[in-house]
């Protein structure tokens, strides 16, 4: 029983310094606007995210191109929401 449990710990110890272990510098993550069909609501979307965007009752359609940081990205979605192109 003292080896499984021996086992068990250094298995523990392996799998957390390999979650650790990840290399410190990530790619530059990237922000675009989408805009939901049904409402014209416009979002900002990270790129970085894993997921997209549930498409359960609306569908939506990326109108931008992909920028370097929020701040360029939020300009882009207020520019639409002044020639309202967006209605938030």
């Amino acid at each position: 029983m003292r080896r499984v449990t021996a086992l068990c710990a250094a298995a523990a110890i392996v799998a957390s310094t390999a979650a650790i272990a990840r290399p410190m510098h990530q790619e530059q993550s990237g922000y675009y606007v989408i805009r939901w069909d049904d409402t014209g609501v416009c979002q900002i979307w990270n790129t970085n995210l894993t997921q997209k965007p549930w498409q359960l009752f609306s569908q939506y359609k990326v109108v931008s191109k992909t920028v370097p940081t929020f701040a360029a990205a939020a300009t882009i979605q207020e520019d639409m929401r002044m020639t309202r192109h967006c209605t938030l």
